[in-house]
């Protein structure tokens, strides 16, 4: 028979051994958990992803920084932190929306808490906007019911169904709780092609003055983007009462690409590859891109969107 030390022995060690396998910080270094409710982002790790992977685009970099860092350090923010994107394609709206998902969530897009909502994939037909409203507003509740820190990535508004989006409005706006559920905690980031050509038109204005694109200020742009973007049917947000109740903290403009930052994203896709950097290369893909204006050749009109596809045609060369 076993002794009764040899019983409490053996009943306290699998105790301890059950509480050490199910603590936290065990668990969570082989299950993805959702983040803590202290735990912060790394601001200087943030700006050096930024600063080494984004390229020509000082306004969205600073922006998004000085706003990811102040919700996060925000024990008890009001309202979800709501960025929309804009910009034209190839000039880096998904990849910095990635870039803050991965330092939110470090899997990233693989994460179990970031989505991304594709409108032609997840909100095909015109005739179910009811149920995508329902079916939107149930994803959105549930995720974030498990997990406070979720993100939330919208790609290509302006093919959303008009008035779709604002079926998020209630977990937008400024509530403690919708129905038992906090959101205050959530990330949500619009992407969109829309205001592109308000976008280029003054980033051109900014040129023919003779002005550098790092002086183009948030202020230069955002008003007059925000007005756009309600006005444009196609963008998404037309008439939203996402923008009429200013639930969108920020709208900000991806300024269209120069040669030189064309050449930093080849260069970089080199490097991502273990290649080394050659110049005659970087010249050769950036040759095969398309410039406007017509005749000055100033900006990429696919920013660095090809680069990769042009970089396989000279990966034997």
């Amino acid at each position: 028979a076993l002794e009764p030390l040899s019983v409490g022995l053996a009943i306290g060690v699998a105790g301890a051994l059950t509480g050490y396998l199910s603590h936290p910080s065990f668990y969570c270094s082989y299950v993805e958990c959702c983040s803590s409710a202290g735990q912060r982002l790394n601001a200087t790790a943030l700006k050096a992803q930024l600063d080494a992977r984004l390229f020509g685009q000082h306004l969205a970099k600073d922006v998004v920084l000085k706003a990811a860092i102040g919700f996060s350090n925000n024990p008890n923010p009001k309202k979800p932190l709501t960025l929309s994107l804009h910009g034209w394609a190839g000039t880096g709206k998904n990849f910095l929306s990635q870039i803050l998902a991965e330092h939110v969530h470090p899997a990233g897009l693989r994460s179990k808490f970031v989505h991304l909502f594709l409108p032609t994939l997840h909100f095909p037909h015109d005739d179910e906007l009811k149920l995508y409203k329902d079916q939107l507003q149930n994803w959105i509740r549930g995720n974030v019911s498990a997990c406070p820190h979720s993100v939330f990535i919208f790609d290509e508004m302006d093919k959303m169904h008009p008035g779709l989006i604002d079926a998020i409005k209630p977990f937008l706006d400024y509530y403690e709780q919708v129905d038992g559920v906090s959101y205050t905690k959530a990330i949500f980031i619009f992407l969109s092609n829309a205001g592109g050509d308000l976008i280029n038109r003054a980033a051109l204005d900014f040129w023919t003055s003779g002005k550098h694109r790092e002086e183009i200020q948030l202020k230069d742009l955002e008003p007059t983007l925000s007005v756009g973007v309600f006005n444009n049917k196609n963008s998404g947000l037309w008439h939203s009462s996402l923008i009429e109740k200013n639930l969108i903290d920020y709208f900000i403009p991806f300024l269209p690409l120069e040669q030189k930052h064309v050449k930093m994203c080849v260069r970089a896709e080199m490097i991502a590859r273990g290649y080394a950097v050659d110049e005659e290369v970087v010249q050769a893909v950036v040759d095969e891109m398309t410039f406007f204006p017509k005749e000055e050749k100033i900006y990429s009109d696919k920013g660095c969107k090809t680069v990769q596809a042009k970089l396989d045609i000279h990966e034997d060369t």
